[in-house]
């Protein structure tokens, strides 16, 4: 089930295109335009991993790339702040809560 604003009264309608982007090992869709973690957030998938030290769940917090809560693996690169990264067609996407 996508979750997501179709038309907003400021933005305007959305109309983007559609990607395939692959999360831990699934295909999910996301639009041309989306942060990673919009395109996650959107497909229900709201578990982005969990803290090293307590091991509780982590999600979207601040979405404007000032913490680290929506941190994920994003093509091999560790670290990513999925928030503020774009999504692109074919990014293969793992979070910590897979491992």
């Amino acid at each position: 089930m996508v979750r997501r604003v179709w038309e907003h009264p400021v933005l305007g309608k959305f109309e983007g295109k559609i990607l395939r982007m692959y999360f831990d090992g699934k295909t999910i869709e996301a639009y041309e335009g989306d942060s990673i973690a919009a395109a996650l957030w959107a497909q229900g998938i709201k578990l982005f991993g969990f803290t090293k030290k307590y091991h509780e769940p982590r999600g979207i917090f601040c979405a404007i790339g000032l913490c680290t809560s929506c941190i994920m693996t994003i093509d091999g690169m560790q670290n990513v702040r999925t928030c503020i990264m774009q999504a692109r067609n074919g990014m293969k996407i793992e979070s910590q809560a897979s491992k």
